[in-house]
């Protein structure tokens, strides 16, 4: 059975929303993962943001200084060649989108810098809050617009785009509805499906889920759901998620500045970009609100 014109458009429609909705959550929550650590004392030539764009998406960069043009790079790797006994390639491979490539780098003139211990990237776990932030606004959607059109109709087939024709008009808000006199409504019936409102629990959640994906990069997010003030112990108990995905982050990029500068003689250092120190129940920076 061929799908009709208008359903096929409908399906397109809402496939395009879901993937909007995800473009949308991956942006923001990427946008955010590199942008949240702060470095110091790197060379100029290096470009900080490119940096932490190989880690995001790669879970590795490799810090070297080019012999030809005797500057310090900082670009994307392809390990190659044996490990050692801690698992770190002996060789490695430097290469860039312009078709620059160094093939020419080990474990005595590079330093490969991880994004966490684990050495993963972070775009998968990124993509998993994005479909789930998704999936609960597609939801939402659906739920809001029950509110307004919360009926089915049922009417013989023959009559079906006539009354999609007059559903449409009333979804569009049109106040008056006009129909010929050859409209037979004898076999009508609408069935009222009575969708609760489910728009406070839903945005909870969604709330919810985005702390979870902050917390997970590492970013401070009071959680608390309080009407009376919250102290700063709760506070502190509240960011221990996040505290503890951070160590793992900068507890990588530290080993691999400690190296570098080892090796190069420079004095890099790295740590998180966090400006929030005390938060209080409506989200404002300092002490107020917030009982010691």
């Amino acid at each position: 059975m061929k799908r009709p014109k208008k359903q096929t458009a409908q399906f397109y429609d809402s496939l395009f929303d879901a993937l909007s909705y995800q473009s949308f959550y991956r942006d923001r929550l990427t946008d955010i993962a590199l942008s949240c650590v702060k470095w110091k004392n790197l060379p100029e030539e290096i470009d900080t943001r490119f940096l932490e764009w190989c880690l995001f998406y790669d879970g590795m960069a490799i810090f070297f200084k080019d012999d030809i043009t005797e500057k310090f790079v900082c670009i994307q790797v392809m390990p190659s060649g044996q490990f050692n006994m801690y698992r770190i390639p002996k060789e490695r491979t430097a290469y860039a989108v312009n078709g620059y490539q160094n093939s020419d780098l080990n474990e005595n003139n590079s330093v490969i810098i991880y994004n966490n211990l684990l050495r993963k990237p972070s775009v998968q776990d990124i993509e998993i809050y994005a479909k789930k932030l998704t999936n609960i606004d597609l939801t939402l959607n659906v739920n809001v617009n029950a509110q307004k059109t919360p009926i089915a109709i049922i009417c013989d087939e023959t009559q079906r785009l006539t009354f999609q024709q007059l559903y449409q008009n009333y979804a569009g808000n049109m106040p008056f509805i006009f129909g010929d006199k050859g409209l037979n409504l004898d076999n009508v019936k609408s069935i009222n499906t009575q969708a609760d409102y489910k728009g406070e629990e839903l945005n909870k959640l969604k709330t919810d889920i985005w702390n979870e994906a902050l917390t997970y990069l590492g970013v401070s997010n009071v959680q608390y759901q309080k009407k009376e003030r919250i102290n700063t112990e709760e506070i502190n108990r509240s960011m221990g998620g996040a505290f503890a995905s951070r160590r793992s982050r900068i507890k990588a990029r530290q080993n691999a500045v400690e190296e570098i500068n080892k090796m190069f003689g420079l004095s890099i250092e790295v740590d998180f970009e966090d400006e929030v120190d005390k938060i209080d129940n409506n989200g404002y920076n300092g002490n107020e609100g917030v009982e010691e």
